[in-house]
């Protein structure tokens, strides 16, 4: 159940038409920069998250 975030990971990093425009800057950068460098840790945390899960889950 919890693999469902890796699909979150999935359409967030494809989902080009939600994150394809100028505005909001942050920091100078346009949004469709700034959204991506955001998902690279974000994306990792999650992964991160689902193995620990998932590796608890196969130990008991």
């Amino acid at each position: 159940m919890i693999r469902i975030l890796l699909a979150v990971i999935f359409v967030a990093a494809l989902a080009v038409p939600f994150f394809n425009r100028m505005g909001p800057a942050l920091f100078g950068f346009p949004f469709f920069y700034w959204y991506q460098l955001a998902v690279v840790p974000v994306s990792s945390a999650l992964i991160y998250l689902v193995y620990r899960a998932d590796d608890k889950g196969e130990a008991e």
